[in-house]
This record gives structure tokens, sequence and C-alpha cells, in this order.
């Protein structure tokens, strides 16, 4: 079975590696050897020699029997001591699926638990955190940090729009805004529209326009209006000369007309505009006919195959457009989201109410995501570990804990020795 490449795990920035454990592995075997040789050669100076040389060889005796104990336990956790198949050894291997069921079930029980996480997240104020690195200062080293942010968010942007199909994005666009169109109940919102800009006095300019508007109108179309009354003109009329009289009589009204309404803000004329206007507000709001129209008009605008075209065109100078302005560094984009998010840090350092909404919908959004993927998640631990073969889970545990299972040898060693020596003097006393 193929294994997977794990990156070695760290403590204090150093990597727990399992040639860390194997040093203090030597070291600790390195004792037990010494403790062998001492016993050795202290045996029998202990029987003829000074009496000291008893106490040296008790400790020996009992550091070598604790060490040669301690030494058989750790390794029985990872590997057959001396490769001998005894039973209960290689006990991590051997068990490796066991040992994968019960980490997931604890990380289950413990950590992922709707009522684990929310106390968890209860005590964290995670808008007033993302408050602070938003608005960090420069010199704390908030404006790189919200620069790299928008460059990212920016060029992810930019290869979004690239990747996706522009016809397609484009009709999907068209669908969602013509769908909440269609939704949207146009009349009422127009007519109040025109009530407001009516109290506010905000409709002269538009009538001041169409005024304009009017005046320009008929100044381009001058001989087509000439040739409308020539022919309007009886046949005398027209063979005494009078109708060009009539005409640029006609059209000198008209200018002098619209002049007074444009100068006057008392005209008749632009009263009865008001008049139309507010007649044409009230209408959109509360007469059902002219509602129906409007409504009509709308589903014929959204259905016309001249709008899905010119949308098509619209969507693409918009698309790259954005394009443009994600990957130009120039462009002002950047600065505008790095003063939206600053904007927004403060926000959320400031605005208590906003903090306790943003941290309950996170609680809530993490509980959720317990509640729902918990399972999901100890089960890609408990598959991960299941995976690995008996080499790679030694190999990973034995780097992790191996050292503190070394001094475990070191200590049984040291204590054996001291503990001899306890029993070697009360054997003497006795």
């Amino acid at each position: 079975m193929a294994t997977r490449s794990l990156r070695p795990l760290t403590l204090g920035g150093q990597p727990l590696t399992v040639d860390r454990a194997r040093r203090m592995r030597w070291t600790a075997t390195g004792m037990l050897a010494a403790m062998a040789a001492i016993f050795v050669a202290t045996h029998g100076l202990a029987m003829t020699g000074h009496p000291a040389w008893g106490y040296v060889n008790a400790f020996a005796e009992a550091a070598m029997v604790g060490g040669l104990a301690d030494w058989f336990a750790v390794t029985a956790l990872f590997r057959h001591p001396l490769g001998l198949p005894i039973p209960h050894t290689a006990i991590i291997p051997e068990n490796k699926d066991r040992i994968a069921d019960t980490m997931a079930a604890f990380l289950r029980e413990n950590f992922l638990t709707p009522a684990v996480v929310a106390r968890r997240m209860a005590g964290m104020n995670i808008a007033k955190a993302a408050g602070e690195f938003l608005a960090a200062s420069p010199g704390r080293g908030g404006q790189d940090e919200r620069s790299r942010i928008t460059s990212g968010a920016a060029e992810l942007l930019a290869e979004v729009l690239e990747s996706l199909d522009p016809d397609r994005l484009g009709n999907q666009v068209r669908s969602g805004l013509a769908g909440q169109l269609a939704k949207l109940d146009i009349a009422p919102l127009a007519g109040r529209m025109i009530e407001s800009a009516m109290t506010d006095k905000r409709h002269q300019p538009l009538i001041d326009g169409f005024v304009r508007w009017a005046g320009l109108t008929i100044e381009d179309n001058e001989d087509t209006l000439r040739e409308i009354i020539h022919q309007r003109v009886a046949g005398v009329l027209r063979w005494a000369g009078i109708d060009k009289t009539i005409s640029s009589s006609v059209l000198d009204g008209l200018y002098k007309l619209l002049a007074e309404v444009l100068v006057n803000p008392d005209h008749p004329l632009r009263g009865k505009v008001e008049e139309g206007l507010a007649k044409l507000g009230q209408d959109l709001q509360h007469d059902p006919e002219t509602r129906a129209k409007v409504e009509d008009m709308k589903r014929d605008l959204i259905a016309n195959p001249a709008v899905a075209v010119w949308w098509t065109g619209v969507w693409e100078r918009i698309r790259q457009s954005l394009i443009r302005r994600a990957r130009d560094p120039e462009s002002a984009m950047g600065a505008e989201m790095r003063s939206m998010l600053g904007e927004l840090g403060e926000a959320l350092q400031q605005d208590a109410r906003l903090q306790h909404q943003i941290n309950r919908f996170a609680r809530r959004t993490m509980v959720g995501v317990a509640t729902r993927y918990g399972d999901q998640i100890v089960r890609l631990v408990s598959e991960t570990v299941k995976r690995w073969d008996a080499r790679t889970i030694t190999d990973r545990v034995e780097g992790a804990v191996g050292r503190d299972l070394q001094f475990i040898r070191i200590n049984g060693t040291l204590v054996g020795g001291l503990v001899g020596m306890g029993l070697h003097a009360l054997n003497g006393v006795l």
C-alpha cells in the first residue's frame, strides 16, 4: 500500500523527527550498557574489596534491571523486541485501526459536539479580532496585509471572470436580473419616485431638460416641419407664397413658447406639465389599468430579443473593464478595497451591536458545521490513520513522543539504581 508524504511535526520550532528520538534512544541504551559493564566490573570487588563497591555494584545491578525492563516496555509499543514475536508487543502498529477509531471518537466527543463548539465560540470575539486586523496601522503591518488581501482578491476575481464562459455568465447574470425585475412591482415605485421628486422640487431640471430637448428637436427638423405646413396649407395660399410666412410664424411661435417656459418657472404650460406628472404619479400607484400597462411594458421589455443583444454587449464591456482594473497595479480598485476594509475594521471594533451579530452568526455557523459535518471530519481522521502503514504510524508517533519515552528509560535506569542502593543498605542493616 502506498504511503502518503507526511510533514514532520514541530515543537518549539524544532522538528519532532525520528532522528531526535533515535539519539535519545542511543543515550538510554548507552546508560544501560554502562550499568551492565559496571555491574560486571564491580561484582568481584563487592565481595572482597571496600564496602563502597557493594553500593556501586548494587546500584549498577538494579539500574541494569530497571533500564532493561523499561527498554522492553518502550520497545514493545512500536515493534517486537529483538524481532521476536512476543505476545502483546508492537502494540501501536498492530492496533493502528483501533487507535484510529479511538482518536476519531475522542475528537468527536470532546471537540466537535455542538455544546463544546458553542461554549468555545462564546468566549471568542471573532468580529473584534477581524476588525483589529483590518484596521491595523501601517506601523503594525496592517496596510501591507490588507494590500495582500486586496491583491489576492482582485487576481481571483480576474481569473474567475476569464475562466468562465463569457456568454454563459452574461446570460446567467441577465437571467438573474430579469428574474428580480419580474418580481419587482415597478409602477408603484415609479409613482412614489415622481411624488417625492415633485415634493422636493427635483422635477424642475427634468422639465427644463425636456424643454431644451424639444427646442433642439424642432431646430434639427425645421425643413420637415416646413414641408408638413406646406402640404397642409390651401393651394391658393401656397400659390401666393403665404405658406412660407405661416411656417416661419409657426416655428417662431414654438421657439418663443419654449423660451418662455424655460425662463418662467410660473408659466401656465409648466403648470400643466406638473399637473400631468402629479396625475401620472397617482395613477401609477392607484390606477389598476395604468399599473397593468406598466407591467405589460416591463414584460415585453424583458422578453425583447433586442434587449438581450444589448445586454450582451454591455456585459462584455463590464467584464473586460473589471479584468483590466483587477490586473492593473495602478488601478484605484485596490485603494478603494483597502479603504473599505479599513472602514469595515473600524466599524467592527467600535460597534458592539455589529460585533454581537457577527459573533452570533459565526457561532451558529460553526455549530452547524460541527452538527452537519462532524461525523465526516472524524471519519476523515480515522480513514487517514488507517491508510498509513505500520512504518508510517510508528515513525509519526515515535517522532512525537519518542524522546519522552527514552527519558522514561533513563529515569528507570537511575531510579532502579537508587532503589538497588537502598535495598543494599537495608540488607546491611538487617
